[in-house]
């Protein structure tokens, strides 16, 4: 395993989800955000997963990770349902239409004692996103993220999670929820090293101290499902670069390998392509993002 200041790790959940849209109906597909986060960033460098999982789906989630670098165990096995999630896609975005989540009651997160490498906490239920920061808040980078209906629901939450992290990743609707207007002033008044703001085929932008750099969605690849695309750029992002050395400004390079991570997932149902994705596949998606890069400056 890598040294503990290089060692990444995601925080968050192991979902089934079932989704209605475009291309028809899923039911109880593998989901989550730690399992995004975890599959885009495997394909970088090795992955450390802190998520809960039902008993009964267990070896689902291990026969996912297959022979990728994702280290399960840290991941905890509960006697209750796995988390579900309902939505229904409407014009490139999910609609959420309500979850189970009891396994949250039973859940205690093995998070490691002193843990000083980078962290990730995506989304899951807020009380226990707020509990995942703040024993992570020793981390070498603490980033994180929500998703709109947890932020409508416990907005309280929303903003400790905002304050203690040091990277924030949210899409409009969310920044809009958080009563963000414009980035670089919602980025001082949280004292965050780092916002980043995703826009669908609109692309992403990252704004930190004096910086801002925006980086270009890939419309000419096929849209089947943007579930998990956002913790898809987060997982690539932050695993390309802590990668290659985790320089204050290696997220500028870093973000191409984030949306090439999103783009590749959201070319089919679920989880399904970027379990499937190479290395190969990612550096040629990455070249693309970076010629439409060029092509845009």
């Amino acid at each position: 395993m890598p040294e503990p200041e290089t060692e990444l790790l995601v925080a968050g959940s192991i979902a089934l989800d079932t989704i209605d849209g475009p291309e028809g109906r899923v039911q109880d597909e593998l989901g989550g955000s730690a399992l995004y986060f975890a599959l885009a960033a495997s394909l970088i460098m090795p992955v450390r997963v802190v998520a809960p999982v039902g008993a009964e789906d267990a070896a689902r989630v291990f026969a996912l990770a297959g022979s990728r670098p994702i280290d399960l165990r840290s991941m905890t096995i509960v006697d209750a349902p796995t988390y579900r999630w309902r939505a229904q896609q409407v014009a490139g975005r999910n609609i959420d239409l309500g979850s189970r989540d009891s396994i949250y009651d039973l859940w205690d997160p093995a998070v490691p004692e002193q843990y000083s490498g980078w962290a990730f906490v995506g989304s899951v239920r807020p009380d226990r996103q707020v509990e995942l920061v703040h024993r992570l808040a020793g981390a070498g980078l603490l980033a994180a993220d929500s998703m709109i209906s947890y932020i409508h629901a416990r907005t309280d939450d929303a903003f400790e999670v905002v304050r203690v992290a040091e990277w924030y990743f949210c899409n409009h609707e969310e920044f809009g929820a958080l009563d963000g207007d414009d980035p670089e002033e919602f980025r001082r008044k949280w004292a965050l090293r780092g916002l980043v703001i995703k826009s669908g085929p609109g692309g992403v932008d990252a704004y930190t101290e004096g910086r801002s750099i925006h980086v270009p969605a890939l419309p000419e690849h096929r849209v089947v499902d943007t579930t998990g695309a956002g913790d898809a750029v987060a997982g690539g992002m932050l695993a390309r670069w802590l990668s290659t050395g985790g320089a204050a400004g290696g997220y500028a390079e870093a973000l191409a390998w984030g949306v090439a991570c999103a783009s590749l997932t959201i070319e089919d149902v679920g989880l399904r392509a970027i379990a499937a994705a190479t290395r190969g596949q990612l550096e040629r998606r990455v070249a693309e993002v970076e010629e439409s890069q060029r092509r845009a400056s």
